[in-house]
Formats: C-alpha cells, sequence, structure tokens
C-alpha cells in the first residue's frame, strides 16, 4: 500500500507540474546549440596559436577570404610580449545552417605588466564547410576600440620601469619616451608611497588620428592633447595595468620639461588608480596628478598656472572649483587649462597647508567613499578640519595670493 500510494502520488505531482507548465506557458529549455561549443573549441586552438606564434595552427582556422589579413595582424602583434589570449563565446547567432556571427571577449595579459586580463569585445563570422568552422571575418564589438597592432607593425621597447610599444614611430623616439617614463616613474612613487605596479606601459600611435581609434572616441577631442591613460577606476590588485596613449603630434612639440611633465602626470594616474573611483572629483584626481608632476622642480603658480593667473589678474576670480565637465577635451582649451590649474593649485594648498601626507590621505580618503555625494566634504572634514565653504574661501585666497 505505501508504494501504491508514493507511486500514486507522484504521478499526481507529475501531472500538476505539467498542469502547470502548460498554464504559465513554460518548457522545458532547448539542449545548447553544439556550435557555440564546437566555436569555442576552435577558438581555444586559435588563441594558443597565438600564444606560440604558430602561423600554421593560427592559420587552420581561418576562411581563405581572411587568412591574408589575419597573418598579417599576427605578424605585426609578434614583438608584444603576451602572458596569455583567450577567447570567451557569449553568443552565437546562427544564419542558416552553415553561417554563424559570434560575440566573444578576447582577454589578454602584456607579460610582466598586466596583472588581469585586458577585456576587449569582438564579433566573429564564421561559415561551416565539411562539418567544421572557419572564421571569415573578426572586428571590435560595437564601441569597442581598435588595439595598437591593428594599426599597424608594433615595435618594442624595453626601458628600465616602462615598455613602449609604438606604430609607424621612429626607434630613436620610442628610446626617448621609454627613457622619460623610466625617469618618471621612480618620481612619482617618491610623492606617492603607497604600493603601485611601479612600471608602466606606453601606447605611441602613428597619429592623432590613430590615437582616436585606441581610445574608440573622435581623434579631434584629443587635438592638442599630448598624452592620456585608460584604465580600470577603482581596480582592485587583479585589474590590468593601465595603458599611457601618447599624442605623437601634440607630445612632438614639446620640450624636454613638457614631456617630463606629461609623462610624470599620467604615471601619476597609473599608481593612483586603485584609490581613485567614481566619488573622486576630476579637479582632484587631475590636480594631483599635476602636483606630482610639479613637485621638486621649481616652478612657480604664475609659470605654471598662465591661464588662471590671466583670469584672475583681469578680476575673473573662480567662485569654485571646477565640475568635472570643466575637464571635458575637445572644447575651449584655455577654460580647460584654467580647470587643471584651478585643481592643481587646490593640491598645492593642502601639501603647503596641512602637509604632503595629508594631502595623500585626503586623496585616499575621498576614493574610498562609496559614492559621490558627500565624499569631499567627509573628508575635509575628517582629514583636513575643514568645510567646503572654509577651503573654498582658503583656495580663493590662495589664488589671489598666488596669481594676483
Amino acid at each position: 500500500m505505501a508504494g501504491q500510494g508514493w507511486g500514486a502520488a507522484r504521478g499526481a505531482a507529475a501531472c500538476l507540474v505539467a498542469c502547470l507548465l502548460a498554464l504559465t506557458g513554460c518548457a522545458v529549455p532547448e539542449p545548447p546549440d553544439p556550435a557555440a561549443r564546437e566555436i569555442q573549441t576552435l577558438l581555444d586552438r586559435h588563441a594558443r596559436a597565438v600564444l606560440t606564434r604558430d602561423e600554421a595552427a593560427y592559420a587552420v582556422a581561418l576562411d581563405p577570404s581572411l587568412a591574408s589579413a589575419a597573418l598579417k595582424e599576427l605578424d605585426q602583434l609578434a614583438e608584444v610580449p603576451l602572458a596569455s589570449w583567450a577567447y570567451r563565446v557569449e553568443h552565437v547567432d546562427r544564419r542558416g545552417g552553415d553561417r554563424a556571427t559570434v560575440r566573444a571577449e578576447l582577454t589578454y595579459r602584456v607579460e610582466g605588466y598586466d596583472p588581469g586580463p585586458v577585456t576587449t569585445p569582438r564579433v566573429l563570422d564564421l561559415t561551416e564547410r565539411d562539418g567544421r568552422w572557419y572564421v571569415t571575418a573578426d572586428r571590435p564589438g560595437e564601441g569597442a576600440a581598435q588595439q595598437l597592432w591593428q594599426q599597424g607593425e608594433v615595435e618594442a621597447v624595453r626601458g628600465r620601469r616602462s615598455l613602449v610599444l609604438g606604430v609607424g614611430q621612429p626607434e630613436e623616439s620610442l628610446k626617448a619616451i621609454a627613457a622619460e617614463a623610466d625617469r618618471a616613474v621612480p618620481a612619482v612613487s617618491a610623492a606617492w608611497p603607497s604600493p603601485w605596479a611601479r612600471r608602466v606601459v606606453v601606447l605611441v600611435p602613428a597619429s592623432l588620428d590613430a590615437m582616436g581609434g585606441l581610445l574608440g572616441a573622435p581623434a579631434a577631442s584629443y587635438r592638442g592633447i599630448a598624452a592620456v591613460t585608460t584604465g580600470e577606476v577603482g581596480g582592485g590588485p587583479d585589474a590590468p595595468a593601465d595603458r599611457v596613449i601618447v599624442n605623437p603630434e601634440a607630445y612632438g612639440v614639446l620640450g624636454d620639461f613638457g614631456r617630463r611633465i606629461v609623462l610624470t602626470h599620467e604615471a601619476t594616474h597609473v599608481a593612483t588608480r586603485t584609490a581613485t573611483s567614481a566619488a573622486t572629483p576630476v579637479w582632484l584626481s587631475e590636480g594631483f596628478a599635476d602636483w606630482v608632476a610639479y613637485r621638486g622642480t621649481g616652478r612657480t603658480a604664475a609659470q605654471a598656472a598662465p591661464e588662471l593667473r590671466r583670469a584672475v589678474r583681469a578680476g575673473d576670480l573662480p567662485a569654485v572649483l571646477p565640475d568635472d565637465k570643466g575637464f571635458t577635451f575637445g572644447g575651449d582649451g584655455d577654460a580647460l587649462a584654467r580647470a587643471y590649474e584651478s585643481g592643481w593649485l587646490a593640491c598645492t594648498l593642502i601639501a603647503e597647508r596641512w602637509g604632503e601626507a595629508k594631502l595623500i590621505a585626503f586623496y585616499r580618503a575621498v576614493g574610498a567613499h562609496p559614492g559621490r555625494e558627500g565624499a569631499v566634504e567627509k573628508a575635509l572634514h575628517e582629514v583636513l578640519g575643514t568645510t567646503p565653504e572654509s577651503f573654498t574661501a582658503d583656495w580663493r585666497a590662495f589664488l589671489r595670493e598666488r596669481l594676483g
């Protein structure tokens, strides 16, 4: 009886489940498309061939229509010291029985520089012939930036504390940038005693337009900007290393001192990345980077902040520190310069009045706050013992004193 009762109950339960599925429109999920597994396996072999520089194995996955261009790109990548290279299939869209478009994630690490992988989306077209898949196209995902080796043959120059990767640049220029980056790293470490990688990766594209391609943004936005740093804000210890991207046109017209300031500024962004978050206002992150860059150079405020000096002397003393919009590239160049100079002088004020250790503590406290709202106010109170109103008044008086 007990067994029959259990069997009857099990049958009733099964009937109930079937009825519920019918009522709710639920259905047993279809088994995964075997093509996804097959394509992942193919891309795994493809990735191993990239790491081992095995052209023959790399070509096995390629359709003849793509082989020439893909093998050329593999050659252009030859000098990049790779520690890892992998694809992860995210979605397969079958287009007929023998064609598919794949959204995938490409991850790679540069040996000795990237603690975590750089990630970029890719879209691949594939076709199936005689039971095997072949890649017919491989392009950046929507909104994704180009990679340097997609712009031409990469030349690598290793410094003591830097790796400079360039396309279409004289070797001597890349060596000079590596030497300047090598000087920047200890300068940053002296000002920022917190642990950081103490090495930088610098990318030098062939032109301003190529720089825009690496950033996935209009090149015109960066006209006149000598370099920028890309990275993951608030990244942990496994976050990939930042990339300092040099604008060869703007950087090339700078003198030795200007190049020193630019690369020290950008190396500071690399060093402070884990302490920088969405809570950090741009005036603080950019002002701190300029403070490190000018630290110990002997440059006066009048020399380092000429645009802000002109404004102050004309009676146009800023009422408040610049908001993030004031640092937008591609707009009014003089206004952008004043925003940077304002942030630098705010950090200089903190370093001179409260001390360098307090400036560093203030920076870290702001970045550690859970969000932008209240971050600066809390750090001003807890680290510097002041208020936003008092600090703004002190900063405006400091501008009058140094620039008036």
